[in-house]
């Protein structure tokens, strides 16, 4: 068992979209926490290096502003990275 087989698939609390927020806390810009299985089409054909969480910047119904950041083990793992933690 690798630790990707046992993935944090229940809903979380960092699954979906956030905001940024800026050195005084204010929100700004969007992200969104999300799960790429190792097996997807996604890893397959090279638009992401391999199963786990990831981040993209984006608003809900657009498209991501750059590439996905990942993978990280955990769907707080994503998260901390994005907020610059």
């Amino acid at each position: 068992m690798t630790k990707w087989d046992t993935p944090e698939l229940a809903a979380s609390a960092h699954e979906g979209f956030h905001q940024f927020r800026d050195a005084e806390g204010n929100p700004y810009g969007s992200f969104e926490v999300f799960w790429c299985h190792p097996d997807s089409d996604a890893v397959t054909y090279g638009n992401m290096p391999g199963g786990g969480w990831y981040w993209v910047a984006c608003f809900p119904g657009c498209l991501p502003d750059g590439e996905p950041v990942g993978p990280f083990l955990t769907s707080g793992d994503a998260h901390q990275d994005a907020m610059g933690g």
